[in-house]
This record gives structure tokens, sequence and C-alpha cells, in this order.
């Protein structure tokens, strides 16, 4: 289905539906949301521009093949649950927290960057599945 009103919304809504995702991202580690919500969130933006524009120019602005997100993204969630165990003698996946704080961020912590590496890994799960679904109909 692509009509110039999807095309043009799509072209919109792409960027600030990326923006929310890493936002809901953020908020994860404090309030309800996180790395499987907003990695939802960006995968449907994703989506939705492969409805609107087609899956070989999606895959252009993607840039990388989705599965690549998904070893990226459990090395990243690996890496932050055995931290505890390298740097400070602690028990696996004990969350480990900054002592500043980021101004936008707040306090920067292990529960992070493994909500980052969840966050990468559904975008390239979903991914991979609807386009693998999407060339093969």
């Amino acid at each position: 289905m692509k009509t110039i009103i999807l095309q043009t919304a799509s072209n919109y809504l792409l960027p600030v539906l990326l923006l929310f995702s890493v936002f809901i991202l953020l908020r994860g580690h404090y309030l309800p949301g996180g790395g499987f919500v907003g990695g939802l969130v960006a995968a449907i933006a994703f989506v939705l521009d492969a409805f609107a524009n087609g899956i070989n120019e999606t895959k252009r602005v993607l840039k990388f093949h989705p599965g690549y997100f998904m070893p990226v993204g459990l090395g990243i969630a690996f890496l932050s649950a055995i931290s505890p165990i390298v740097l400070a003698d602690l028990p696996i996946m004990t969350g480990l927290w900054a002592d500043g704080s980021i101004p936008v961020l707040g306090t920067i912590g292990s529960a992070l960057f493994f909500d980052t590496g969840v966050y990468l890994v559904v975008i390239g799960a979903a991914l991979t599945i609807i386009f693998t679904i999407s060339e093969s109909a």
C-alpha cells in the first residue's frame, strides 16, 4: 500500500518514533519501559517505513542487516551482566552505578547497558522476522 500520504507521514514519523523509542529506553531503569518496549517501538517505526516505502528502501535506511543488531546487543547485555564479577567482585547482574549524575540521563548504571543490549536484540529479532516473512511472500 504505497500512497503519497503514507509515504509522507512515514518520512516524518520515522525519526519521531525512533526518538520516542530512545526515550522509553532511557526511562526504563527508573519507571516502566526499558529495552524491550523501546525496541518494539523502534521496530514498529521501521516496519511502518517498509510498508510506506518498500523493504529495499528501509534496508537502505538501516545500512545494516537487522540480524547484526542481535549479536551486538547480546554482547552488550552479557558484558553488563558480568561486569559486577569483573569490576567489584559481586554476584552476576548486581547493579553498578556511577557516582555522578548526567543532566538528561540521570545516574548511569549497568542496568542501562543491559537495557540497551535488550533494545538492540529486540530490534534485530523483530525486523529479521518481519523482513524474512515479507521477502518470502
